[in-house]
């Protein structure tokens, strides 16, 4: 039966005060919780990602990354925290390849140093109200007195578990968190992280201790325990123990970096997000590419729609192959990437009637770049034609985003799962094991190399229409992020689709460039449709030369999972939406 205003599985969430999405229900109450005290965005974001690393273990972890951007509407800005680590100073290619069989394996070698704790403790520290011991007791108490095991988490253990395939019973440290008794908690059982607790009560303890130097300098004392304190210790000691290369020196020296965020527009649009350290440029540049079509004439997710889009992404991939990397070591060309001229150039080179069929060549975004420093290269001969390679794609991460009554908005995107290094014994979370995301090659911009970081593919973002806040959204999904989030920003800017129902339509990704994740899959042409959308569309973009593959209903593996929360500038009415593929959930009021 249908029902008048019933337009998806879940309601729209609405409301007039504040609101935060989150990549867990329980997560999204830590930071209503936050908000409901009188916490601003940055508060009840800290707050709920914290609780996203207890809560997701199998996507996220306290000691993995979390990139961040803000904006703050008294001085109308937005920033960025670049919440990735660094590769320690003893990590290099040749290292690699003597003493690793050519490979990034999983463990300890994989390791990078830990940067979600200095980016939310950064964030709160710089533009928070709360104090750290008020923010983290969410998190504390579903690590201390535990919560109930969850579908997608227990399914995303169970296959890490797998002795086959899986790591996770591979350390010991991990082993007795995530298969006491020798399996993975069942679903609805109580699931206890009692190091992890610990470790949250030990920095609020420092906090508190210092809480006379006021409250930012008592979060930079907790903050300063972890990273040169009795923390860092421990860190470096399971580290060498384990034979990693992270040494305390770099632990002690690591900080995250508060930067400008890209920016690029679509039609009455400015759509902000990190830097070219991760692929969110990506989300610009295809949504600039697409500006001066007639989508709504297109239609829906026709053929013509669909194609066109995959074919932008594809072009932006590319981009993204052959000049994205740690701006701190690598000359990125992003002015060109994101000018208006480039973007128009790479649509131009788009043909409607026929699919690339492999990740296209690069453009040459040098020629609208305005400075340089003197590196202009258009791409390496050793990586610009990949050689097909089979294989699965990783979908860890998960996402927050939030308005407050203040107009102020957060957006993070945590990740790190605990499958891919050990758990810190006695800490209760692992040293980033974001290093998979490497190159073993001298030629890439993301090549591995000491002190450097690798391309991150989470990737927060917010949008603005006419200079007005409109839509903190992102989500986890890997190379899938940023066109879960193009799709579903479209959905809402082009088609005027609620959030709730631009997150829960039929969405395409495309997988015609090298995967981020090691040892990068590669599959030409593959485009993966959720089975919601037609078999004529699909047919059409077979003809087209789309190595089209069917992935059945509302795809958590091969897809994204959105969250977004939208301002009405007129009204200042909220609408929240978050993903049915996963565990999201929206609150607000």
């Amino acid at each position: 039966m249908s029902y008048p205003g019933i337009e998806s599985m879940r309601p729209t969430y609405m409301g007039t005060t504040h609101m935060v999405a989150a990549g867990h229900y329980l997560a999204a109450e830590a930071g209503y919780r936050i908000l409901e005290q009188g916490g601003n965005a940055v508060d009840a974001g800290v707050a709920a990602g914290i609780a996203i690393n207890v809560l997701l273990p199998e996507s996220t972890n306290f000691g993995g990354v979390a990139p961040i951007i803000i904006y703050l509407a008294e001085s109308d800005s937005v920033l960025t925290i670049s919440g990735l680590g660094r590769w320690p100073r003893a990590a290099n290619i040749d290292y690699y390849m003597e003493h690793a069989g050519g490979e990034i394996p999983k463990g300890i070698l994989q390791s990078i140093l830990p940067s979600a704790p200095d980016a939310w403790l950064t964030a709160l520290e710089r533009y928070g109200t709360k104090t750290f011991g008020e923010v983290v007791t969410p998190a504390l108490q579903l690590a201390r007195d535990g919560f109930p095991m969850n579908p997608v988490t227990y399914g995303g253990l169970l296959e890490d578990a797998d002795p086959a395939t899986g790591t996770l019973g591979r350390w010991p440290s991990t082993r007795e968190i995530f298969m006491p008794h020798g399996r993975v908690p069942p679903v609805g059982s109580l699931f206890v992280q009692s190091d992890l607790g610990r470790t949250f009560q030990r920095l609020a303890d420092v906090e508190a201790a210092n809480a006379h130097l006021g409250r930012p300098n008592a979060i930079r004392a907790a903050r300063n325990y972890f990273y040169k304190g009795d923390i860092a210790q421990e860190m470096a000691r399971f580290s060498e123990e384990q034979g990693g290369l992270i040494t305390y020196q770099d632990i002690r020296d690591f900080t995250v970096k508060i930067e400008a965020p890209s920016k690029a527009r679509f039609r009455d649009y400015e759509i902000y997000t990190c830097g070219p350290w991760c692929q969110g440029p990506v989300v610009g540049q295809v949504l600039q590419m697409l500006e001066d079509d007639d989508l709504e004439s297109l239609g829906h997710n026709s053929p013509d729609y669909l194609h066109l889009y995959a074919e932008a992404m594809n072009m932006a991939f590319s981009d993204r192959h052959h000049y994205y990397g740690d701006p701190d070591f690598i000359d990125v060309p992003i002015e060109g990437i994101l000018s208006k001229g480039y973007t128009s150039t790479r649509r131009a080179d788009i043909d409607m009637t026929q699919a690339s069929g492999r990740m296209p060549d690069p453009g040459n975004p040098w020629a609208y770049q305005s400075a340089s420093k003197g590196d202009r290269r258009v791409f390496s001969p050793s990586h610009a034609k990949p050689s097909p390679l089979a294989g699965v794609s990783a979908a860890d991460t998960s996402y927050t985003c939030v308005v407050d009554k203040w107009g102020n908005a957060f957006s993070a995107t945590p990740s790190d799962p605990v499958s891919e290094t050990p758990i810190v014994k006695g800490l209760g979370f692992v040293m980033s094991g974001r290093g998979y995301q490497g190159w073993l090659d001298p030629d890439m911009p993301s090549g591995l190399g000491p002190w450097k970081r690798p391309r991150l593919t989470p990737n927060p973002a917010i949008a603005f229409k006419n200079g007005k806040l409109f839509m903190p959204f992102g989500c986890p999904g890997g190379d899938a992020q940023p066109q879960g989030m193009i799709q579903t920003f479209l959905n809402i800017a082009v088609f005027g689709m609620r959030p709730q129902k631009a997150i829960e339509a039929p969405r395409v990704t495309t997988w015609n460039f090298p995967n981020s994740f090691w040892p990068h899959t590669y599959l030409p042409g593959r485009l993966r449709v959720e089975g919601r959308i037609s078999p004529e569309t699909c047919a059409d973009l077979q003809r087209r030369g789309h190595d089209v593959e069917v992935i059945p209903g509302l795809s958590q593996t091969y897809s994204s999972s959105v969250s977004a929360i939208t301002v009405d500038q007129d009204s200042g009415i909220l609408m929240g939406g978050a993903d049915p593929r996963r565990e999201t959930y929206v609150m607000g009021r």
